[in-house]
């Protein structure tokens, strides 16, 4: 875990913040990390935002570590490199509304998917608007707008222009259900090949 997944790094900053009462993101926690933010939070329930993976240390040391500690942990993956789609959006909403708090996110650094957590815990728990939400996606937790993971601020920037534009614009699940079309908006983004190279090769995001 430590030597092929980064973990020696994370050893030393795991990247761990609080975004609302009772809501904490960070990048994948050891073991020892997993023990002393229950100890030093309550926390009750972990959502992996990795996916499961069973055949990965990671996972395996995440998961035996939870069950010894009675720490709920969830399996909800989600991308960085892709626009988020309607289902995923439901159902982390879903998700949130059923888990027991305080919780703990994460994905491997912290930065991306767990910014991604943060803004829609922030808009869809705390009814915080987009505009203030997205703060949760900055290069303060390594998370950079100009590689391809910019996809998921150029998700919430289109949510912004429309409702910037529009007389009267529709709240942000509605404007995801009724407007929101992925596969246009994909067809906009373009990222830079500079940041594309730091993310994918140097920092090999997932």
């Amino acid at each position: 875990m430590h030597l092929q997944d980064h973990g020696i790094i994370r050893l030393l900053y795991n990247n761990f913040y609080r975004v609302l009462p009772d809501v904490y993101r960070c990048s994948q926690p050891s073991p020892s990390q997993i023990a002393r933010y229950q100890r030093d939070y309550g926390i009750k329930t972990i959502i992996n935002l990795r996916g499961e993976n069973d055949g990965s240390s990671f996972w395996m040391f995440e998961k035996e570590t939870c069950d010894k500690l009675g720490i709920t942990m969830i399996d909800h993956r989600l991308f960085s490199r892709d626009l988020p789609s309607k289902e995923a959006i439901h159902a982390t909403k879903d998700l949130l509304a059923s888990v027991q708090y305080p919780i703990l996110f994460h994905c491997k650094s912290g930065a991306d998917r767990a910014g991604l957590m943060a803004t829609l815990c922030r808009i869809l728990i705390a009814e915080h608007s987009v505009d203030e939400a997205i703060h949760e996606l900055d290069w303060y937790y390594g998370h950079f707008k100009f590689a391809k993971t910019g996809m998921i601020d150029f998700f919430f920037a289109d949510f912004l222009r429309y409702q910037a534009n529009t007389e009267n614009p529709l709240p942000f699940l509605h404007w995801v259900d009724d407007v929101y079309d992925q596969k246009a908006l994909e067809a906009e983004f373009d990222s830079s090949w500079l940041g594309g190279v730091l993310t994918d090769k140097i920092l090999r995001r997932e």
